[in-house]
């Protein structure tokens, strides 16, 4: 008589009893997959062979599988924080030693680099000065805090209107300190190489010999630029259209050499504070001549005055975009995720943590949302994927299991009592 089925069952039992056990205590860890045991029934070898009548000896517990599905999605005040949503892993680098995660509750730590709890370091691909991303081989992912660059202005671009009711100014010539020499102006902010920011102006004069055409000359800082001489622009008759006669059919530079501070002509010094001299491209070839208001309907120019990190998050792409105090933005890095043919092969190392096996394939390395692979989310975390209620009804379940296990022992104990007990 045998107790062996029994004693394997309760064997079976117990193992998945601790597998729900880990799940249930895991549900509430960030990145988790759930494992499910699974089992497969034994048999002994027999010298006449299988038959009809042979009798297994009970059950043994083949492979305990996590299952990689998704979990939850919860949003977080964190802009480090990043959710996969789909397929892949984060790809983990631990003094060179890669390992695989779901877990994206990410920080910075003091030297920059996106670090996970265990300090080991998010990798991606990433970006020059520039913002240019360098994709090659993946590399620690490291947010450079420095100052974002100054960029010299270069081009103006101005829509205005013209009122063509206006007449010729009282004063031929034009002095950019005399009202009665110009009939309307604008004026905007422009920055040189250090990042300094300097008022541009220009003023518009009626041509008083001309038909519907305007002189526009131009000051930097109260300073008149070079050449001295007006930008002209003619328009048809319809008011709309430069004529091909104008100036900007090809847009006009004017040359500037920034002082620093803005003053008076009259006590202008002749040593500069060291920003390159500006060649800037006025452009005001989509302006009209109307017979209504002088109106400025835009006026841009393309530079900006340096600026600080002010915040930054990630793309579903995985591209992490710093945002400055000067209102500019630069790609700062790119996430990128690893997924596998086989995800079960994967060697669980604790801590959120995967190592790649034989069994699981070689890494297939690339961009969020390219591929198989899944799209991220910035600001959220991914849940653990356990279903607390699926797993305390599976709890039941096993104790039943357990509780039947050991009532077919112990019914083998009585009946091999009652043959002890045979006269």
């Amino acid at each position: 008589m045998s107790f062996q089925q029994g004693l394997s069952g309760l064997n079976a039992a117990s193992k998945q009893l601790e597998v729900i056990g880990n799940n249930v205590a895991n549900a509430n860890t960030a990145g988790f997959k759930q494992s499910r045991a699974e089992f497969a029934d034994v048999f002994a070898n027999s010298f006449a062979g299988g038959g009809g009548g042979q009798i297994g000896i009970g059950t043994n517990l083949t492979t305990v599988a996590q299952q990689f599905t998704q979990g939850n999605i919860t949003s977080s005040s964190n802009s480090l924080d990043i959710a996969i949503n789909g397929n892949g892993f984060f790809r983990i680098s631990n003094n060179g030693a890669i390992t695989y995660s779901r877990n994206g509750q990410f920080k910075m730590d003091k030297a920059g680099f996106i670090v996970d709890a265990a300090n080991h370091r998010l990798t991606g691909y990433a970006a020059d000065s520039a913002g240019t991303l360098q994709k090659g081989a993946p590399v620690e992912l490291n947010i450079s805090t420095s100052d974002l660059q100054p960029k010299a202005s270069v081009k103006i671009v101005g829509l205005v209107n013209l009122d063509s009711r206006k007449a010729t100014p009282t004063n031929a010539t034009f002095n950019a300190s005399d009202p009665t020499s110009y009939n309307d102006s604008t004026a905007v902010t422009v920055f040189d190489s250090l990042g300094n920011s300097h008022t541009l102006q220009s003023f518009f004069v009626k041509d008083a010999v001309l038909t519907n055409t305007w002189n526009i000359y131009t000051t930097a800082d109260g300073i008149a630029t070079t050449p001295a001489g007006p930008t002209v622009l003619t328009f048809p008759a319809t008011g709309t259209g430069l004529s091909p006669t104008s100036v900007p059919a090809s847009p006009t530079p004017v040359a500037f050499n920034p002082l620093n501070p803005p003053i008076p002509p009259a006590t202008i010094p002749t040593v500069p504070t060291g920003a390159a001299a500006m060649a800037l491209t006025l452009d005001y070839s989509g302006s009209t001549q109307f017979g209504s208001s002088f109106s400025i309907n835009s006026l841009s120019q393309d530079g900006y005055t340096s600026g600080r990190l002010a915040s930054f998050n990630s793309g579903a792409d995985g591209t992490i975009t710093g945002r400055y105090s000067n209102g500019q933005s630069r790609t700062l890095g790119q996430v990128v995720l690893s997924n596998f043919s086989n995800p079960n092969g994967l060697l669980s190392l604790g801590g959120n943590a995967w190592s790649e096996t034989s069994t699981s394939g070689a890494p297939l390395v690339g961009t969020p949302s390219s591929g198989a692979l899944g799209v991220l989310q910035s600001s959220a975390v991914e849940d653990s994927n356990t279903d607390l209620t699926a797993e305390l009804v599976n709890m039941i379940t096993a104790q039943r299991y357990y509780q039947a296990n050991a009532q077919t022992i112990k019914t083998q104990d009585q009946v091999l009592q009652t043959l002890v007990n045979l006269r």
